[in-house]
């Protein structure tokens, strides 16, 4: 029941259409309850009876019956479907909304194999379930009804004999169904494991080739699909085993309602007709009720697709307050900041205290793991802060709306995350509504235009997913000109020019430089020609900052900054073969 009410809920908003169908199946009903009434005159008056007039006017009165029920089994049928394709739709709209509303950390739980599996393998069950066991449950439950009414009318206690096993019958269909809902959930978990292994490997198909993995690959992929098998095999047996219990319960009640009906034709109680009659109406009910009994079947196996999807949609969203920010006028403050990821032992960052004003540009540097990344990505909500306040003029961030907020910063990371549209929707993703000549503009600050009127369909080329048609370097300067179109106040810059060769970054450095001109930046950086012109350097070491101060006052302070460059500054000369210093990596 739990589960019919779930689905109940969900068919809500196209109840309208339920009604209709449910109307169809109460006359298709009909249509099956009047089959059992035409055996009794088919029997004593067309063929015992030997009256060629009435055997015409049944066999026109069958056709008809079978005409019509097909026409409303048709329309029954088309309404459910489309009412369960309606649902599922709004189940896959649903969980896309809610997968893009929730916070960052539950992306590091859940593989994207995993999240896509819901959305496409779990839901699709639920479309199977809607389009085929809800109209079954309609038309055999009405079915059921008007034959037991049928038989009852004949004869009450063969009735009774005919229905009198089906109790049991449902007792171990109930126990079996149990067993069918938990090797149903460990199915839709093997395949969402397919899933998330399909999406890996096509994710990282160049490191599989390049390492010579396939056959590895394969054999793994094989071992999964062989362990869904054997999961959708169990299933199988526990749904053919319950078809077995409802032949059984059948039979048994046929041969009872045979044996006692047929002494009753013998001393003349009733006619061969009565008796047919009545014997058409039961074998049209345990029709039906096996259909029926497939039809917990189906709900049993539904309820782990069902589940699943409800643990994700019942995932906290992420949510920001009320104030909206238009702008910047002072400055941003991290307050006695700290944070841990979820699973970690030590904090990722710890008591961190900044003050940046304005216009000003600030440069991160520090090891691998310090917190850099982490710093900016709490500047923009992807993760709140376990302890302290971060506040834009005064406000803080958590009290205002996270659209509001993100529409303030602009982010080039060297994570370049780019679409399988056109170059001009890649673009164009900066800001919605731009005009043709902004995205062209925003393509030539970030060096880009002259790269794409060269594409086969310049602005119109599609790039492929994650712009696999494009180099490195003009993927990034695609994700920088997205930037530049979007024209935010707050701009962050997380190795911004690291895929890019040494003509396209002195190019893009440009760019950059025009870009953060009056805006309020952070850099995470290792090249100096950045670092060296900040305002200040914010030097991060295990989650603490360390130093603090321009590149002149570090190098003086020669702590951690100074080690860093030094090192780093060897290594330029080392493998540059005397390349200025300003290119050297920190």
């Amino acid at each position: 029941m739990k589960g019919i009410k779930k689905i109940l809920n969900l068919a809500r908003p196209y109840w309208g259409r339920i009604a209709v169908a449910g109307v169809c199946s109460l006359v298709v009903a009909g249509f099956n309850g009047s089959l059992a009434w035409l055996a009794k005159p088919a029997v004593d008056k067309a063929l015992v009876g030997r009256d060629a007039g009435t055997l015409r006017l049944i066999a026109l009165a069958i056709f008809a019956v079978f005409l019509l029920k097909g026409v409303f089994s048709f329309f029954q049928s088309y309404l459910m479907r489309s009412v369960g394709a309606k649902i599922v739709r709004d189940i896959r709209d649903d969980l896309y909304r809610h997968v893009t509303a929730l916070p960052m950390s539950f992306f590091g739980k859940d593989s994207t194999g995993a999240v896509i599996s819901r959305i496409i393998n779990d839901a699709g069950a639920v479309q199977g379930l809607l389009a085929y066991t809800i109209k079954d449950l309609f038309v055999e439950t009405c079915t059921i009804i008007v034959l037991i009414s049928v038989a009852m009318s004949m004869r009450w206690d063969l009735t009774l004999i005919a229905v009198i096993v089906l109790p049991l019958a449902l007792y171990a269909v109930s126990r079996l169904g149990k067993r069918l809902k938990k090797v149903g959930m460990r199915a839709q978990e093997k395949i969402s494991g397919i899933t998330e292994m399909i999406a890996e490997s096509y994710s990282g198909i160049k490191i599989i080739k390049s390492f010579q993995r396939g056959a590895d690959e394969v054999a793994r992929f094989r071992n999964k699909n062989q362990d869904y098998y054997r999961e959708l095999m169990r299933s199988t047996r526990i749904v053919e085993a319950t078809s077995i219990i409802m032949e059984f319960v059948g039979g048994l009640g046929i041969a009872f309602v045979f044996l006692y009906g047929g002494s009753l034709v013998i001393s003349k109680a009733i006619t061969a007709g009565d008796f047919f009659s009545f014997l058409t109406a039961i074998f049209m009910i345990y029709t039906p009720a096996r259909r029926l009994v497939t039809v917990h079947n189906t709900l049993q196996q539904a309820k782990a697709p069902l589940e699943r999807i409800d643990r994700l949609l019942e995932e906290e969203k992420e949510s920001g307050g009320e104030i909206q920010l238009s702008g910047i006028n002072e400055g941003i403050v991290f307050d006695n900041v700290s944070f841990g990821y979820e699973n970690t032992k030590e904090d990722a960052l710890e008591n961190i205290n900044v003050r940046v004003r304005k216009g000003e540009i600030t440069a991160l540097v520090g090891k691998s793991g310090a917190g850099k990344t982490t710093f900016v990505d709490l500047l923009s909500r992807f993760y709140s802060p376990s302890g302290g306040a971060i506040r834009i003029d005064g406000v803080n961030i958590s009290e205002v709306t996270l659209q509001s907020l993100r529409q303030l910063i602009g982010i080039v990371s060297q994570d370049i995350i780019l679409f399988n549209d056109t170059v001009r929707a890649n673009i164009a993703y900066g800001r919605k509504g731009a005009a043709e000549q902004e995205i062209v503009s925003a393509a030539k600050a970030a060096f880009a235009h002259d790269f794409i009127l060269e594409l086969p369909l310049g602005y119109d080329t599609v790039i492929g997913e994650g712009g696999i048609r494009l180099s490195g370097g003009q993927k990034q300067r695609l994700s920088i000109a997205r930037a530049v179109l979007k024209n935010p106040p707050i701009l962050v810059l997380d190795e911004a020019t690291s895929s890019l060769d040494t003509a396209s970054e002195m190019m893009v450095q440009k760019a950059l430089e025009t870009l953060m001109e009056g805006r309020t930046t952070f850099v995470i950086a290792h090249r100096l020609s950045t670092v060296r012109s900040a305002d200040r350097i914010i030097v991060f070491d295990k989650g603490q900052i360390v130093e603090s101060g321009t590149h002149d006052e570090l190098l003086t302070a020669n702590g951690l900054y100074k080690k860093l460059y030094d090192l780093q500054f060897a290594e330029g000369s080392y493998t540059t073969h005397g390349r200025d210093d300003s290119k050297a990596d920190i």
